[in-house]
């Protein structure tokens, strides 16, 4: 059985690296840390060059220091093996550590995130010390969790990388025939007779103008898949070396969300938990910027089946790596911290919890500032925070979201869409995505994020923007879903390639085309700014980017063009399949537009969920192992007041409430309701 993290309360605390500070600092520290109500600390994260200053010369007197003044302070420990960042030695003693970029260049020994995941040398070097660290610290009872490198990414084009993609490329095709047949290499005399032709598709091979610009996709494609693959290879080896000496103790890697480089879901099988670090972009709309993060971690929850997750890193104030780092206004930490509780989180920490000295994150915010003031406006948030923790103890943990809405997301999808030569490069899949999930969240409807190879059995909606690629048997499982009762939502670009990345030899969408009722005739693309108004439900949106002209068949037109010589033909349609309905929307319409196709789909299934009605107030739902159900509400936008959506207790105030009851809402005001 997968071992699991079984913590008395939400899990609080955070990075912290106390080799960078004098130790007459830590007593501090830690008064400051029992003030906050922190009870989790991640160590070692970057400390590769003071564990192992010299190869083969370990010195873990520090670490120790580290683990064991953390344990005597009743902490939780999460310890990291620190490949994420090298020493100098090990770039230095072997070259061939050092990534090599897009345009060919290696380079040399620098920032971080910066070896070649094929380097045997540098995996040799991560495992032997990732066991040591497990052969020491595995056994500790204070050790909760392994958290196995820091964001893994990037991408590496040397020579290592190029014998791994041949290796990876025969064990997935068999034969260079079946390659061929998959790159279609017919096409400009690229079909290869020996295995040792194949080149890494960069600047100096099959693009131009950068990694979205390839001459043939299918190469571009599978070298996407093989460095997250490659990837994933060093996160098991690291992991397997811990588990050899710490079976029984959790293992993690924070991931970063809505990442394009690295396919998460092809990750999941091998997490016992998921993690992620939560930076959103920075949006001047408080509410884009919610219901991005409520995205991600819906995506960090679906990748183990609804299991809930941990927040690995928030910043408590600012980030330091962007051209203008913003603070988070009061009250913003409190919201975003329990939105990620609110949608499965069972541990919210932070990066960082004393800020560094020097270096490109000194500026970084963090919990305690340089001079470790426990006087500030931050840390007063920081620990009321925390005191709110404390009091819930355990009542949420393990509590899942009973969803009856799912959105599809695929990274082969992200990738083919987003390199591929026509109709238009101004379509970007997450942007896509984003719209069709604000519609899904400000709906307040209980939601699902999930692979395009989940179960859909137990949903009622099931939303799929940009289904580019279609592959296995999602197709006959979509149109069970919808011949027993369900809906079906696509856009335009959906149905139109396999999983080679090779059109479909039939009328567009393809698989789809008979479950839609509809073919695609023509593909029109514009400039951004050009927008052709849609008529929907008797009122007018904008469309932008791509313009199918579609041909219906037996499908119900609900939404036509009004402008070009395509006006008056479909842009929204409805297929009535079985008791359910099939739903095609055939531009990229604006977030009004979305949303009224979402909420029409919605609606016949009753699932406009409590206060959908009511801008910016998110409302989701927690059922715990025992069956009791939570409902929060957080409030993104100004204050207002709206009915209690259930009967219930808040249990951050103690009030109790009766159905529709009024609830006066400040700005980021949070309530979490124990449901009566």
């Amino acid at each position: 059985m997968t071992p699991r993290i079984v913590p008395a309360r939400i899990g609080y605390g955070g990075d912290y690296n106390p080799e960078q500070w004098p130790r007459e600092v830590w007593d501090d520290d830690y008064a400051a840390f029992k003030l906050a109500g922190i009870d989790t600390v991640t160590v070692g994260v970057f400390a590769w060059a003071h564990l192992e200053p010299a190869e083969h010369a370990y010195d873990f007197s520090t670490l120790d220091a580290i683990v064991a003044r953390a344990a005597d302070e009743g902490m939780r420990i999460v310890p990291a093996t620190p490949s994420g960042a090298m020493p100098p030695w090990l770039a230095r003693k072997y070259p061939d550590a050092c990534r090599v970029d897009f345009e060919g260049r290696r380079h040399v020994y620098g920032q971080r995130h910066n070896a070649c995941p094929s380097s045997s040398d540098f995996r040799r070097a991560a495992v032997a010390l990732a066991k040591r660290l497990a052969l020491r610290y595995g056994d500790n009872p204070s050790v909760v969790a392994w958290h196995i490198g820091n964001e893994f990414g990037g991408a590496c084009w040397c020579s290592n990388c190029a014998d791994a993609f041949r290796g990876w490329l025969r064990e997935r095709y068999g034969s260079l025939d079946r390659l061929n047949d998959a790159w279609n290499t017919t096409f400009w005399s690229h079909t290869f007779t020996e295995w040792t032709q194949i080149e890494p598709p960069n600047a100096l091979s099959e693009h131009w103008r950068g990694p979205d610009h390839t001459a043939f996709q299918g190469i571009t494609l599978d070298y996407k898949r093989f460095m997250s693959d490659q990837l994933l290879q060093g996160f098991l080896a690291e992991k397997a070396a811990v588990r050899e000496h710490s079976p029984d103790v959790p293992v993690t890697t924070n991931m970063m969300g809505l990442y394009q480089p690295v396919d998460y879901h092809r990750w999941a099988p091998h997490l016992d938990f998921a993690s992620w670090d939560n930076y959103p972009p920075e949006d001047r709309s408080s509410t884009r910027t919610a219901a991005r993060m409520a995205l991600a971690h819906r995506l960090m929850r679906g990748l183990r089946d609804g299991e809930p997750f941990w927040v690995m890193e928030q910043t408590p104030s600012v980030t330091a790596s962007r051209d203008v780092n913003p603070v988070k206004r009061p009250g913003v930490l409190r919201l975003w911290s329990w939105q990620s509780v609110a949608n499965g989180a069972d541990a919210v920490l932070y990066f960082q919890l004393r800020q560094s000295r020097g270096a490109c994150e000194k500026y970084h915010g963090a919990v305690l500032d340089h001079a470790g003031r426990t006087d500030t406006r931050l840390f007063r948030e920081v620990a009321e925070l925390g005191d709110e923790f404390a009091r819930i103890g355990d009542a949420l943990l393990g509590g899942r979201t009973p969803a009856r809405a799912a959105l599809l997301v695929d990274w082969d999808s992200w990738w083919a869409v987003e390199m591929s030569d026509g109709p238009n490069r101004n379509v970007r899949y997450l942007d896509v995505l984003t719209a069709y999930h604000r519609a899904l969240w400000q709906a307040n409807v209980p939601l699902d994020v999930v692979p395009v190879t989940a179960d859909l059995s137990g949903y009622d909606v099931v939303v799929a923007p940009l289904l580019h690629m279609v592959k296995g048997d999602l197709a006959d499982r979509v149109t069970a879903l919808v011949e027993r009762g369900g809906a079906f939502v696509t856009t335009a670009l959906s149905g139109r390639v396999d999983e080679d990345d090779n059109a479909f030899p039939a009328d567009v969408p393809g698989p789809f085309a008979s479950l839609l009722g509809l073919r695609v005739e023509e593909t029109d693309a514009q400039q951004p700014d050009v927008a052709n108004p849609v008529t929907l439900f008797g009122a007018e949106y904008d469309a932008r980017h791509v313009f199918e002209v579609v041909v219906p068949d037996d499908a119900e037109v609900l939404g036509a063009y009004g402008a070009d010589f395509y006006a008056g033909t479909p842009a929204v349609t409805r297929a009535a399949r079985g008791r359910g309905h099939a739903w095609y929307v055939a531009t990229l319409l604006d977030d009004a537009g979305v949303a009224a196709v979402v909420r029409a789909a919605l609606a016949e299934h009753g699932l406009i969920g409590p206060l959908g009605d009511v801008p910016d107030v998110e409302v989701t739902e927690r059922v715990t192992p025992d069956g009791t159900r939570y409902l929060f509400v957080l409030n993104h936008g100004e204050a207002r007041t709206v009915p209690a959506p259930v009967a219930g207790t808040d249990l951050l105030s103690g009030r109790g409430f009766g159905a529709g009851d009024e609830l006066d809402l400040a700005p980021t005001a949070v309530l979490v309701l124990r449901c009566a």
